[in-house]
């Protein structure tokens, strides 16, 4: 027989070692996990070191990775393979394989790690990375591993763990993406907002072709929406609108939902002027759209305002949204459902509008808001039947301030409810004074216009109770005066309001009728005594138009309503509104509005009665 001798150089034995050391591992977990959930139970005793570390491998999901770098042979566990969709052995060979399946965004960072641990001969790598499944989507890995040095300092292995952090990840993302987006409607919020307008801005400092515009828009009387048919609901439709809106855009724009109802919107997509008022109309035309909800259209309009590009101007983010929303504001003082391009002169009429709402607010304990009434006639004998009370605001600096101006500022500011609970109970104290006075039927009556801000109130019910029995007027006197805009708001609720409202004692008027809905249906679900029909109606007189009058005319004499025609300004216009059928009028033939103590003086009631 003969024998052979030789010797190993420790060049090929560690890696050798390592190399069976990993595969040992690996087999004895995949042993160990298949004896104990087979049922084979496993003791203290017969556990090793070794088993026990394989053991909790396995137990934790975490794959073996294995690169050896001069051989540059990548292994890992097959169980990444099976996930990926890959065939068995695909993650098997040279490490530039794995490049391939590797994100785009995550190339550069896993090779500069894997990379970085060779040239430095030490340290440790946790790196999180994206692999792509055969199917198309992408897992999140995180690889855990060290370096293993040879004999001659080189590295020779990368060895350690590959887990799926896939879960953890889209939490994170998840998280990531709520801070900065609306949860209802998926839409960038403010800071997500401000951050991109801060980038178109800086964009167009440098390419001249850039001319971002800045859109805010408020959906006119949302809340009155809300309180009608509930949040959810509610939400529902700005959801909706959400999306309408989004079909506008295109994918270089921003559209944001920075409050409540209120929404805006960076247009790079439109440098034209022309064109950029085009696209507010637009916006405006589909949020007029109806939307039906639970069987009911509900009807929507929109307040917008733009803030135009301003090159040179250096302005910051929140200085460019300010603007925008100034001129949101100035169009819903408009009256809503228009738009309103910023004007620098509007910073001017903002300062004057804070002191104004400063000085509003001090004006009743200071006694400048008056009290005026405007005779109402009866236009069958010409005798005093009534009157409308309107408020004027002498201001100490300023002088008489109409209600085109003050009343707007105290709508938005809130202050309109105290100045319409001031208004019923003056006009219930001095029709109770006038009624006292003057014994006639039927009795003088007096009416007192109700905000919707007032009639959204349930506190309204209760002020209309307390001032109705303070003053002691004659039930049905005292009329609540409202116009068809106000009322087709919410008209579930208020035809609940106006019901207890009569039943209170309190008449009920409809303003500005025929300028609306005018709808035979709707009237006859509210409770309304008096219509008032607009004046833009009685000024057809003059130039023979009268159909509409007089339709109206006969449809409220068949529901069995008192009708007053508002505008009537000459011998001519009393005298046809008379033949048409009209009860009363009101207007500058009767009169102008005047002071508590012309009213009484024109209705011979004593200068003291109240």
């Amino acid at each position: 027989g003969f024998a052979i001798t030789g010797q190993i150089s420790s060049d090929l034995v560690q890696p050798a070692l390592i190399g069976g050391l990993v595969l040992i591992v690996m087999l004895i977990g995949f042993t160990v996990m298949q004896h104990a959930f087979a049922g084979g139970g496993l003791t203290h005793a017969l556990v090793s070191d070794t088993e026990r570390r394989a053991l909790a491998l396995t137990g934790a999901g975490d794959v073996v990775f294995d690169w050896d770098v001069p051989g540059d042979r990548v292994f890992a566990g097959q169980e990444i393979e099976g996930q990926l969709g890959l065939k068995r052995g695909a993650l098997e060979g040279p490490a530039a394989n794995w490049l391939s399946l590797v994100h785009p965004f995550d190339v550069e960072r896993y090779s500069a790690a894997l990379d970085t641990v060779i040239e430095e001969r030490r340290g440790r790598i946790v790196h999180d990375f994206r692999l792509r499944s055969t199917a198309g989507p992408y897992y999140w890995y995180r690889l855990k591993a060290r370096p293993v040095i040879g004999s001659d300092g080189e590295v020779i292995r990368v060895v350690g763990t590959i887990s799926d952090v896939t879960e953890v990840k889209t939490a994170e993302e998840r998280l990531l993406h709520d801070a900065v987006h609306d949860s209802l409607t998926g839409l960038p919020n403010r800071e997500l907002f401000y951050d991109r307008l801060d980038a178109a801005l800086a964009f167009a400092s440098q390419d001249a072709r850039l001319r971002p515009t800045t859109i805010v828009l408020d959906i006119d009387r949302f809340k009155s929406i809300n309180d009608a048919i509930g949040l959810s609901a509610g939400d529902s439709i700005l959801l909706t609108l959400s999306r309408r809106l989004g079909r506008l855009l295109r994918p270089q724009d921003t559209l944001a939902r920075v409050a409540g109802d209120e929404f805006a919107l960076i247009l790079i997509s439109e440098r034209e002027p022309d064109r950029i008022l085009a696209f507010a109309e637009m916006i405006r035309k589909a949020i007029a759209t109806p939307i039906t909800y639970a069987d009911r259209e509900i009807f929507l309009t929109v307040s917008v305002g733009l803030a135009l590009y301003e090159g040179g101007a250096n302005l910051k983010r929140e200085e460019v949204f300010k603007n925008a929303e100034m001129a949101m504001i100035q169009a819903k003082r408009g009256g809503g459902d228009r738009t309103e391009v910023f004007r620098a002169t509007m910073r001017n009429e903002r300062s004057d509008r804070l002191m104004l709402e400063a000085d509003l607010r001090r004006a009743l304990d200071r006694n400048e808001m008056k009290v005026l009434f405007q005779p109402i006639v009866r236009l069958e004998d010409r005798t005093v039947a009534g009157f409308e009370t309107l408020l004027r605001w002498d201001h100490p600096k300023l002088g008489r301030i109409g209600p085109a101006t003050f009343l707007p500022i105290a709508e938005e500011s809130g202050f309109i409810v105290n100045l319409g609970i001031f208004a019923l109970e003056r006009t219930a104290l001095e029709l109770a004074a006038w009624q006292r006075s003057l014994d006639v039927e039927p009795p003088i009556f007096a009416s007192v216009n109700v905000s919707s801000r007032q009639l959204l109130r349930h506190d309204l019910l209760h002020d209309v109770k307390t001032i109705l029995a303070r003053s002691g007027v004659i039930p049905g006197s005292l009329k609540l005066e409202m116009t068809e805009s106000l009322v087709m708001e919410n008209p579930e609720y208020a035809a609940q309001m106006l019901h207890r409202i009569h039943d209170l004692g309190a008449g009920l008027s409809l303003d500005d009728f025929g300028t609306g809905y005018s709808a035979l249906s709707y009237l006859q679900r509210f409770p309304f005594d008096t219509i008032k029909i607009d004046q833009s109606f009685v000024r057809q007189i003059a130039t023979g138009q009268t159909a509409i009058l007089r339709s109206i005319v006969k449809m409220a004499q068949e529901l069995g309503l008192s009708i007053i025609a508002e505008g009537a300004e000459s011998e001519v216009d009393t005298q046809i509104l008379f033949e048409l059928g009209c009860e009363y009028a009101q207007g500058f033939a009767f009169g102008e509005p005047m002071s508590m103590l012309q009213a009484r003086q024109l209705l011979g009631a004593a200068p003291e009665a109240a």
